[in-house]
């Protein structure tokens, strides 16, 4: 029995969200909604030049993750049994405090501040952890040409961004998942542990489990 109407699956990048969301869609019959980052013209500029493209980066991401999260969880499925999303919009922050000078990051968040209250939130966040090594492996065999040169500091910096976030969402049912030990896009007992794990009852907090 599933016990939530909204889950999000994050991670830091490469660490397989967007992987898993699809496959437990897929299994147990849930609304999916994938970030369209590709879409993103700003994206391979950033990457090129992080200075320059920050801040029109982080506006677009947030308008786009705004727009596609109010449309979907709004729009009910009857047909399907709960959402799950391969995202949770308060990544914006991490990646904008990373990213953006402290002037344009205020503004930033003054932004989020005023649209962020009008979205449901998930009833369980699911983090998946991956060592940087195994992030750059992923990043690498997946082959987006503008994701090759991302430096591990940026990755232990996202990484570290999301951790401290975690921390100040004591009413979100939290899950860590250190996933390094399997493989559950490529074998399917990997997969089914973790999905055992993601649909346990659990209480508000932070859950750190290691598989």
């Amino acid at each position: 029995m599933i016990h939530y109407n909204y889950i999000v699956i994050e991670g830091n990048i490469g660490a397989g969200k967007t992987s898993l969301a699809t496959m437990i869609a897929e299994e147990y019959n849930a609304k999916l909604i994938l970030e369209q980052f590709e879409e993103n013209s700003f994206l391979p500029k950033f990457y090129k030049d992080p200075d320059k493209y920050a801040f029109p980066l982080e506006l677009s991401f947030l308008a786009e993750r705004y727009q596609q999260l109010k449309t979907q969880l709004i729009t009910q499925d009857l047909f399907k049994d709960f959402v799950i999303a391969d995202y949770f919009i308060d990544k914006s922050l991490i990646f904008a405090q990373n990213n953006l000078q402290s002037d344009e990051y205020s503004l930033y968040t003054k932004l989020f501040n005023i649209i962020n209250p009008t979205l449901p939130k998930p009833e369980l966040l699911v983090y998946l952890y991956v060592t940087i090594d195994r992030l750059k492996n992923n990043i690498k065999h997946r082959g987006r040409s503008y994701e090759q040169d991302i430096k591990s500091e940026y990755l232990e910096k996202i990484q570290a961004g999301y951790f401290e976030y975690i921390k100040h969402l004591p009413e979100t049912k939290i899950l860590i998942i250190d996933t390094n030990p399997i493989d559950f896009v490529n074998d399917n007992r990997g997969y089914k542990l973790l999905t055992d794990i993601i649909f346990k009852e659990y209480t508000k907090g932070i859950h750190r489990i290691s598989l």
